[in-house]
């Protein structure tokens, strides 16, 4: 298997679209190509990372977080970035990195949240613009079935929880060919009007290059004329965060106990105590504090999440109880995330889980 079949595995739970505009994704270092031979899943990589998969015999380190996130324009190991690129390419090492790819995943970072803390009828906290694109085309009449099916198969016309959505309209379309046209319908040089249906379907970004291949393949025109618009349709169910609900209702001080506890964190920051019951917990993993409004806006009667400024505890305003937890401790479990799901989708070789922390901050 070479590092492509298993990116592909990858981007099925994380499609790499799904990452923000600012982010830095895929394969940093390394050829496609390459044959795998063990892969180590990490939440970060640095030095003892790339040691780590030198001596467990691994050529494909999977990282949560990208190496190279602002660019290199020098390789001569002055910085960690460097040191570690550079000892990756000199020991045939690839780098994979995924963060916020599988951090707006359904399936991602905050699912996994959730899911240690136990909640309950989860959704996405700030569902995702963006990805959902529209496809409209014109073909002749008597072949709209075969190529909505198509394109139906290819990933087009699904919203939510229904399947093969179109909206499709009969008209006229007109054309003219050229002396080197070759029309299907009509003859060239000639003026030809045909009954068209034009047909209109969303589909999620992922697919739009199969969504293609199917209209082109499949569309009876010389020439296929359509439109392809990015929607401001949100997607519910890919986006940062999650909301969720505890089985039973904690007090504040119950509750920030419990969550050091099951997250593992030597220190909790939170916002004032307000005497009233947790039930209702947003939370998102990493930096957070962008979307305190938003656990605001949904009800939370808790916020999960790390690294708060200062000054955005006051966004509490008497109305949540806001959790930081830690950078590394909201995402240490992703790490385990990526080797359950990889190690059900490939049984050729060792999915290994690094022993190493790479927990920058210590607490005293």
């Amino acid at each position: 298997m070479n590092i492509k079949e298993v990116t592909n595995y990858l981007e099925e739970l994380a499609p790499l679209n799904y990452a923000e505009d600012f982010d830095n994704v895929g394969l940093l270092v390394g050829s496609y190509q390459t044959d795998v031979s063990g892969i180590l899943v990490t939440l970060d990589t640095l030095e003892e990372t790339v040691d780590e998969a030198i001596s467990k015999n691994c050529n494909l380190i999977i990282s949560f977080h990208p190496i190279i996130f602002g660019g290199l324009k020098k390789l001569n190991g002055n910085s960690y970035v460097e040191r570690v690129v550079l000892k990756a390419i000199k020991n045939n090492i690839a780098i994979y990195a995924t963060h916020t790819a599988l951090d707006n995943s359904k399936y991602g970072v905050s699912a996994k949240i959730c899911e240690v803390l136990g909640l309950k009828n989860t959704k996405i906290l700030i569902p995702k613009k963006g990805v959902i694109k529209k496809l409209i085309t014109t073909v002749p009449a008597q072949n709209a079935t075969v190529l909505r099916n198509f394109l139906f198969e290819a990933g087009a016309g699904s919203i939510g929880n229904y399947n093969n959505c179109s909206f499709n309209t009969l008209g006229e379309g007109t054309y003219q060919g050229n002396k080197d046209s070759n029309p299907v319908k009509g003859e060239k040089g000639k003026l030809h009007t045909e009954q068209e249906i034009q047909i209109s379907v969303v589909f999620e970004s992922k697919h739009e290059s199969n969504v293609l291949k199917a209209l082109n393949e499949n569309h009876p025109y010389e020439e296929v004329a359509y439109d392809i618009i990015t929607t401001e349709n949100i997607h519910q169910d890919i986006g940062m965060g999650m909301i969720g609900e505890l089985p039973k209702e904690m007090s504040e001080k119950d509750f920030l106990l419990f969550l050091k506890t099951v997250m593992k964190t030597d220190c909790i920051r939170h916002s004032e105590l307000l005497n009233k019951k947790i039930r209702k917990v947003a939370l998102l993993g990493g930096a957070g504090s962008f979307a305190i409004s938003n656990a605001k806006r949904a009800g939370a009667d808790a916020y999960v999440s790390a690294d708060f400024k200062y000054h955005e505890f006051f966004k509490a305003e008497k109305s949540i109880l806001l959790a930081d937890i830690g950078h590394y401790e909201s995402e240490q479990f992703t790490k385990n995330l990526l080797v359950d799901y990889l190690t059900k989708k490939i049984s050729n070789f060792a999915v290994i889980l690094s022993e190493k922390s790479t927990n920058p901050i210590y607490y005293i």
